[in-house]
């Protein structure tokens, strides 16, 4: 980390502390940052606060093993009693569902109802409805009997859809449906199979998302590495992995559409130029801040760098010398984010309730660090973008608070849909919940 970060996050924590702008999850002391610091580059949990500004270029980067590699994963704990996620002045936050079985990514379907993965379950869950105190209404199994469904998707595009596609870890399922079903009203039909996967450390990312182009001609899934930084070369169990896939909707006709992208976890096309965006988990243990996860438009026949390269032509120390002629072809990221964010769902904001400068947004989910001496992410990010749809560069912390200020860690945000109302909903795989945000006024 360069000395100008570490003296920008050492002077946010006395201001913050200052302040009475804890860490601690709860839902006393002030909800934004304070006015006269709105932004760092790299930081951590006790940095985080609603309306915190990053914006990490890639002349921040500091060299491999600058820090020693960690292992520090999250135990997770019970809320504590006086524990709730902060947002920013004006909005709320209400738990939306609880009791929840490893509730992951969430898709909205055009009439309201909200599709929930959960995947360690085997299932889909559908929550319909918000009630005057914000929370659920009813809700029903959708579908069941799966393996680790994550993305979630509905076909054809636009108001009337007929299927709703399934991202299982190893292949791509649908469901006929039609509008208000909350139950599949047939059986699953394969579509694709796919790389299938396990955890990381037996047997890779497992998660697939999937998306579909605005005319419904092409369905683009991702599919995550196998390993952290194995060379395709000599690692058959990479193919079709760290990539962006393209089929036709019925599953035929596969292609690469992007490569070298370490795991996508989350895919959206952008409702402005109907581009495909990504949100990725870069690799590991080269240090507490590197190379930075991030959020990028994806441009086919695109490549990304894994496992070779990241953030353009930096060259990966443990593979040295390996494909230099495509050093100068690795695309940089839009918006790189805090290294070990883990970021997981996107979702561009279309609604109304929100004030109208969010209208066009990007929010993503940031899971939280494992390989970080000191923990980050564990919250829920803004990505502001401009009138054209291109990403300024920055983020903004927009929903923390789920670490307390020993460490200890709560809730892990997942996913992020839009309700029918404009509020957001985030799911938190280790509360077991889905929170709401709404806009309430200045």
């Amino acid at each position: 980390m360069k000395k100008k970060g570490l003296a920008m996050a050492a002077a946010m924590v006395m201001l913050l502390a200052l302040a009475g702008i804890s860490a601690r999850g709860g839902a006393s002391g002030a909800a934004g940052p304070q006015k006269d610091v709105k932004s760092i580059t790299f930081g951590d949990y006790h940095t985080e606060a609603p309306g915190v500004n990053h914006h990490i270029v890639v002349g921040d980067l500091p060299a491999p093993y600058a820090t020693q590699s960690s292992e520090n994963g999250a135990a997770m704990m019970a809320r504590p009693a006086n524990a709730w996620p902060r947002t920013l002045p004006g909005f709320k936050v209400e738990l939306y569902a609880s009791g929840l079985d490893n509730p992951r990514l969430m898709r909205t379907a055009p009439n309201g109802d909200v599709f929930l993965a959960e995947s360690r379950a085997g299932r889909v869950r559908v929550l319909r409805g918000i009630s005057p105190s914000g929370t659920v209404v009813e809700q029903g199994v959708f579908a069941s009997g799966l393996r680790q469904p994550f993305g979630i998707a509905f076909y054809p595009p636009g108001p009337n859809p007929e299927w709703v596609y399934v991202g299982d870890t190893d292949a791509v399922l649908r469901f006929p449906y039609r509008s208000g079903d909350m139950k599949a009203r047939g059986a699953s039909v394969k579509i694709t199979a796919l790389p299938g996967g396990g955890l990381l450390w037996g047997g890779g990312h497992w998660t697939r998302d999937i998306a579909f182009s605005a005319d419904g001609k092409k369905m683009y899934v991702s599919v995550g590495s196998h390993s952290n930084v194995d060379d395709p070369d000599t690692h058959p169990a990479e193919l079709h992995r760290a990539d962006i896939l393209e089929f036709n909707p019925d599953g035929t006709g596969l292609r690469v559409y992007a490569s070298g992208i370490r795991n996508a976890v989350g895919i959206a096309m952008s409702p402005k130029t109907g581009e495909l965006w990504a949100s990725v988990n870069e690799r590991d243990q080269l240090g507490d801040n590197l190379p930075p996860d991030y959020i990028t438009h994806v441009e086919e026949g695109g490549f990304y760098g894994w496992p070779w390269f990241y953030i353009g032509g930096h060259a990966d120390p443990r593979l040295p010398g390996k494909h230099p002629e495509l050093r100068a072809k690795v695309i940089v990221p839009d918006v790189l984010l805090q290294p070990h964010n883990a970021s997981l769902e996107m979702m561009f904001y279309e609604g109304r309730q929100f004030p109208k400068q969010y209208r066009g947004d990007v929010f993503a989910a940031e899971h939280g660090s494992w390989n970080r001496s000191v923990r980050t992410g564990y919250e829920l990010i803004r990505v502001p973008m401009n009138a054209a749809g291109r990403a300024e560069g920055s983020y903004e912390d927009f929903m923390t608070g789920f670490v307390t200020a020993d460490g200890k860690v709560w809730g892990r945000p997942v996913g992020v849909t839009e309700a029918k109302d404009g509020s957001l909903l985030v799911s938190d795989d280790a509360g077991q919940a889905v929170w709401r945000v709404e806009y309430t006024g200045k």
